[in-house]
């Protein structure tokens, strides 16, 4: 694995997580702070989008909001913090595991799976991305 440089988050950056986070919350009819809180909150929203349709294969932003909700959710579960990733693809955030050399890119796990067709089931492909993420984490393989 090659070494990434990761940064932390610019105000615009913030800013523009916020405003998705913002986006997702209005799917909420009531206490959008409340329910998205939770784990099962984050994952809920991102479900509800999926399977009613309510997103498509055009809809990049909305997609990574997706992407960002998966990913808060994921922050949350394992205390991963979200940082800036300046790499060969340009800079982006990710969600970097503290002391370690791990990022985990959220925003496009959803939006390129949708954009190529595919389904998406957002509780195994969370599910797989924790175990991953903690597989790696804890094999003594990784700085």
């Amino acid at each position: 694995m090659e070494p990434v440089d990761h940064l932390v988050l610019e105000p615009e950056e913030r800013e523009w997580l916020d405003l998705a986070r913002i986006w997702i919350k209005g799917h909420f009819v009531r206490n959008a702070e409340d329910a998205y809180a939770s784990l099962d909150g984050k994952l809920a929203v991102v479900r509800a989008n999926l399977t009613q349709g309510w997103v498509g294969p055009k809809d990049t932003w909305k997609l990574q909001s997706l992407g960002i909700a998966m990913g808060d959710a994921l922050a949350q579960d394992l205390m991963l913090d979200w940082v800036t990733i300046d790499d060969e693809y340009g800079r982006q955030p990710a969600l970097h595991w503290p002391g370690t050399s791990i990022v985990c890119f959220p925003l496009t796990m959803i939006a390129q799976r949708i954009e190529e067709g595919e389904h998406v089931d957002i509780d195994t492909m969370y599910e797989t991305t924790r175990e991953q993420l903690n597989e790696i984490a804890f094999s003594g393989d990784v700085e």
